[in-house]
């Protein structure tokens, strides 16, 4: 559809439409539209977050299981680093900034899961590499050449550190963050990845979007860290900037070192949930530094073409991978639909809103939110389903596995909750 006219007045009102099928008239903001989907998103949420406190808890050992079946079997007790980290995360943000999250059952599990990773993360005592999966005691099994374990486990401690005021916790925080950035812009090396003769030097939109979270966790009401990491927030900004290609009107997944298009494949894959992604991280850090310009790029390059670009036309939903000459991608996955991508939509096009009063986004925002509610979410086991086909049905039937655990889905329906409260408020 165009896109709405952003020359009408941004506070007028109509009768709300209630999900599903909602649509917006140019110019409105529709308070009983707004509360729909506040409830709705305030609902879910509850649901999601029962799901995970009620079959998820490792009471015996410590932290979480994370591969639950669609009504939250444990089919595999294997822990994986990345969702330890985030869930603990998750639990301590809805814990300080939900007032009916502020209970000691959930406080205790993270503090359990933390102490958990405090233990057994780490590969060995000498090291600050942290594995990738542990066994359900936390014996290491696996461990990638990635900074990823190690970002997620930060988080954990520093929002460990927000709610409890141990400083344990924040001084692990801080220590792990100062290896991850030494590993990234000094010793890559030191990850222990080879080099090959035959590989271009590569830079993945990965790390420094993922750094950029890390500079906002950081931060947050904290001086001293907004001191220490302005100037990484900076060197991340550049870095991701740098995946805007073919004029502008791309954003790819992979360039060159110096920025550049890669040849292949692999220079060609757009992932649009990723760089959807990257554009609310974007938004908020130039909203933090009053950055206008950046603002408006994080917007227009990071959120309009991707989502322009990924929307499946035909069934709806965002698509996974893309090339971006119009080649099949190699991934097997490409065409599936999947949980991660349109919690990020729901989250970027929703601040990207509050921030601008553009009527277009807040429509983006209705239609992923139309699918994501009559596709993903699962109303009677609760969380949502992670893997649609392209056409939108149930193709794995799992609620959590090595990648998906307790964190887009609930992180994605705190913050709407929360925008939406703040624009109730607005009026």
């Amino acid at each position: 559809m165009p896109a709405p006219s952003s020359t009408l007045p941004p506070r007028a009102r109509t009768k709300g439409v209630a999900f599903p099928g909602t649509t917006l008239l140019q110019g409105e903001m529709d308070v009983t539209l707004l509360r729909t989907w506040r409830k709705t998103i305030a609902d879910d949420l509850d649901r999601v977050m029962a799901f995970w406190t009620k079959n998820s808890h490792d009471k015996e050992h410590g932290g979480f299981f994370t591969c639950l079946g669609q009504d939250g079997s444990v089919y595999d007790d294997l822990k994986y680093v990345w969702l330890q980290g985030r869930q603990v995360w998750m639990y301590c943000r809805l814990y300080r900034k939900v007032p009916r999250y502020h209970s000691a059952d959930l406080l205790q599990a993270a503090l359990s899961a933390g102490e958990f990773l405090l233990r057994h993360a780490r590969v060995s005592a000498d090291s600050m590499k942290c594995a990738f999966v542990l066994t359900r005691d936390g014996k290491a099994v696996k461990v990638q050449r990635t900074i990823f374990s190690e970002c997620f486990y930060t988080m954990a401690m520093d929002e460990l550190w927000r709610v409890t005021g141990d400083e344990k916790y924040k001084k692990e925080a801080a220590a792990m963050m100062d290896q991850i950035v030494h590993w990234v812009r000094e010793d890559p090396a030191g990850l222990g990845r080879l080099t090959m003769p035959g590989a271009a030097a590569a830079s993945s939109m990965a790390v420094p979007m993922m750094l950029l979270n890390l500079v906002d966790q950081m931060e947050e009401n904290n001086q001293e860290m907004t001191d220490k990491y302005s100037g990484l927030g900076d060197w991340c900004v550049e870095q991701i900037l740098q995946h805007i290609q073919r004029d502008g009107q791309a954003v790819l997944e992979t360039v060159s070192d110096d920025g550049k298009e890669l040849p292949g494949c692999s220079g060609r894959l757009q992932n649009p949930g990723h760089a959807i992604e990257a554009g609310w991280f974007l938004l908020r850090h130039a909203v933090k530094r009053q950055d206008q310009a950046l603002k408006s790029k994080a917007i227009e390059k990071f959120m309009l073409l991707p989502f322009k670009s990924g929307w499946d036309t035909d069934h709806g939903g965002l698509f996974s991978f893309l090339d971006v000459d119009g080649h099949c991608p190699t991934q097997l996955e490409w065409s599936m639909k999947m949980w991660w991508p349109h919690s990020e939509a729901m989250i970027a096009f929703l601040l990207a809103y509050s921030e601008t009063r553009e009527d277009q986004l807040l429509e983006h925002f209705r239609k992923v939110y139309d699918y994501v509610f009559s596709r993903f979410c699962d109303t009677q086991h609760g969380e949502w389903f992670g893997y649609l086909s392209q056409e939108g049905k149930v193709a794995l039937t799992i609620k959590g596995g090595p990648f998906k655990g307790c964190f887009h889905v609930p992180r994605c329906l705190y913050m709407c909750q929360e925008m939406l409260d703040q624009l109730l408020l607005e009026g």
